[in-house]
């Protein structure tokens, strides 16, 4: 029998190679569902799994004998470190995409810029691909509830990234990205680090999921659809707090 995990990173995977086909997101104002799908990923990060690391807190206390007060904040550092980290890259992106435009070579960024942005996305995706396995609440409910949220924020992030790439998307980035989150999860197979580190990825990634949600849905250019990211949100917490 197929691991339910498995195909939760096949899902991921078939998102990353499918993203240039669902035309219907591509529309002017944003398309609901992206709206939507943005929604859902923000529900679960501030219902899911901020609360979580919240709860083991005495974990990481233990680990670095340190008191629950400089635990908390250093798994709260790590969330704010991720939101950096991919806030600096989408800088990076927009200033090498002007740099380009100016000098009349087009929309898409500088090679370098490429390669550091879907460098730093296959890093992102090996962790969520990791943590299909390793997640501080083992069970099928969990891995439903992490499998649902992801998959709609790479429908969101991936939009984003083929609109920054463009044809460098559908040739080489789709591939390494769709790559990164089958190997994490095959690292997963293989590897099991400590709770403390598992505590430690998710924190990462929550900061880079709110900062790549938000960068998506807040610019006044991508006319966003404030409603269905509203109802969407409030729906999947509803969900959360039902579980």
């Amino acid at each position: 029998m197929i691991p339910a995990s498995l195909l939760f990173a096949c899902l991921f995977a078939l998102v990353h190679l499918g993203i240039g086909w669902m035309r219907f997101l591509d529309q002017a104002p944003r398309s609901r569902w992206l709206s939507a799908a943005g929604g859902v990923a923000v529900a679960y990060i501030f219902l899911h799994v901020l609360p979580e690391l919240a709860t083991h807190q005495q974990t990481f206390a233990e680990a670095l004998n340190t008191t629950d007060a400089t635990a908390e904040a250093l798994v709260y550092s790590l969330s704010l470190a991720g939101l950096v980290v991919f806030y600096g890259l989408e800088r990076a992106i927009r200033v090498s995409r002007k740099q380009m435009a100016a000098a009349g070579r087009g929309g898409m960024p500088q090679a370098g810029a490429f390669w550091l942005h879907i460098g730093s996305f296959a890093v992102y995706n090996l962790i969520i691909g990791y943590l299909l396995l390793h997640r501080e609440e083992p069970g099928l409910q969990s891995l439903t509830i992490y499998g649902i949220a992801m998959a709609l924020h790479f429908v969101t992030n991936d939009f984003g990234l083929r609109q920054d790439h463009q044809i460098r998307y559908d040739r080489i980035a789709r591939w390494i990205i769709a790559g990164a989150v089958l190997a994490g999860w095959v690292l997963g197979r293989v590897l099991d680090v400590p709770e403390t580190w598992v505590a430690m990825l998710f924190a990462f990634i929550a900061g880079g999921v709110v900062l790549n949600v938000l960068k998506e849905e807040l610019p006044e250019e991508r006319e966003s659809r404030l409603w269905p990211f509203v109802g969407a949100a409030a729906a999947y917490g509803v969900l959360l707090l039902a579980a």
